[in-house]
């Protein structure tokens, strides 16, 4: 079932043009990722569809409702992380979360909210003595205290180290287990590829593609990357590099130095005859390794640009 549905979003500030066509659909449940370098329109495109921000074109209706005629039944319906969330320094995580549960006629329990951002062995510690990560799940823990159908996390997880990250994303995929659907934007290519049922890769204000990140790495190529690194030196990699050229598996090579890269559709059978080329030549292997495609790969193909965190 479609619970929100974005038709031809545009906006501007200026002469600058944020988001300049935009159009998706979100299904029921499923974790919908929006990735894309610095000013893509991620941010405003989120902002548009939680109400913050208006539209210059452009339609969003979550089922049956709209921004125009049911703001107020939106506003129960969704829960927003943004990117810096108010939150009161000098009280704890369980003081305010029971005072946001003040706002909404049917909140969660605050002990409920607690466990779910696994923040009850803190709960009475004041939030300006939290680290970085509890305040980004206590932050998530205040956008679902309404206990919405719809999460909207905003770069949840930027700036913070890899156990932290991971402790983000644990929350993410409890809230799929629960059944809510989540629209969230990220810097980080392999988090939208572990945590998204779809991603929808967004520059310079339109969507350049999307799709499952399974689908789109299928799309980019079906070629894997494999790596060699020789003992014997340059004088391997190089007979290597010609044998390897000669096999109908490998589209293309690169050499630098003692290693060599190559890129086949049939990794397993193209290492079988590289490794009886190199028994009869007597060369030694130090490594070797096969890398899939990426969404990183995915991202630099469709927009020629190099990601960066």
């Amino acid at each position: 079932m479609t619970v929100l549905e974005v038709k031809q979003l545009q906006k501007s500030f200026g002469t600058i043009h944020a988001v300049q066509d935009i159009s998706f659909s979100v299904e029921a449940g499923e974790v919908f990722t929006i990735i894309g370098p610095n000013g893509a329109g991620k941010t405003t495109t989120l902002e548009m569809i939680e109400g913050l921000v208006t539209p210059d074109n452009g339609e969003i209706h979550f089922g049956a409702l709209n921004w125009d005629k049911h703001a107020t039944s939106i506003k129960m319906k969704i829960g927003v992380q943004p990117q810096s969330s108010a939150m009161f320094d000098l009280l704890t995580p369980e003081e305010n979360l029971d005072l946001f549960a003040t706002f909404y006629e049917n909140a969660r329990s605050t002990e409920e909210m607690l466990k779910l951002i696994n923040l009850t062995d803190h709960r009475h510690n004041q939030v300006k003595k939290l680290s970085g990560g509890q305040r980004q799940r206590l932050a998530i823990g205040l956008a679902m205290i309404s206990d919405p159908e719809i999460i909207f996390l905003d770069e949840p997880t930027t700036g913070l180290d890899p156990q932290a990250r991971r402790n983000i994303w644990d929350i993410i995929l409890e809230l799929k287990k629960l059944g809510k659907t989540t629209i969230l934007t990220t810097h980080y290519m392999e988090e939208a590829e572990k945590l998204s049922d779809r991603v929808c890769i967004v520059d310079q204000g339109r969507i350049v593609t999307l799709d499952t990140p399974g689908a789109l790495i299928e799309k980019l190529t079906k070629e894997r990357e494999v790596r060699l690194s020789f003992l014997d030196g340059e004088t391997a990699a190089e007979e290597g590099e010609l044998f390897s050229n000669n096999l109908d598996s490998v589209s293309r090579t690169k050499r630098d130095g003692a290693s060599l890269t190559l890129w086949t559709t049939k990794p397993e059978d193209t290492l079988y005859d590289l490794f009886k080329f190199t028994k009869e030549k007597e060369y030694q292997v130090e490594q070797v390794s096969i890398r899939e495609m990426s969404l990183e790969d995915v991202f630099i193909a469709f927009t020629g640009k190099e990601w960066r965190d």
